[in-house]
């Protein structure tokens, strides 16, 4: 579990993407939640809640992402998948330029 928080905090070093996934992870969280809780009770008519959470959430994220230099973990995932390059860690930005 440690290994994990340890990766997690390594791909998301810079304040500004720290700050953009603790909003965007927990509006994720609620999207999912909300969705579960409409689909149970029938609420067909208001998908489009959740879905706006999550796509915001994701939004979010993205722009974390796109600042760090790195690329998503699904989007790592789905590269993988597809034998692409991807960007799991980005170098530091002294390293970049």
């Amino acid at each position: 579990m440690m290994g994990m928080i340890d990766n997690w905090l390594e791909r998301h070093r810079h304040p500004a993407s720290l700050a953009l996934h603790a909003v965007g992870i927990p509006l994720l969280v609620a999207g999912l939640l909300l969705g579960a809780w409409q689909l149970w009770h029938g609420m067909w008519s208001l998908w489009w809640r959740p879905v706006g959470l999550i796509v915001v959430s994701y939004i979010l994220q993205g722009i974390g992402h796109a600042i760090e230099g790195n690329d998503m973990g699904e989007v790592v995932v789905i590269k993988k998948l597809l034998g692409k390059p991807y960007v799991a860690i980005a170098p530091p930005r002294e390293e970049r330029s």
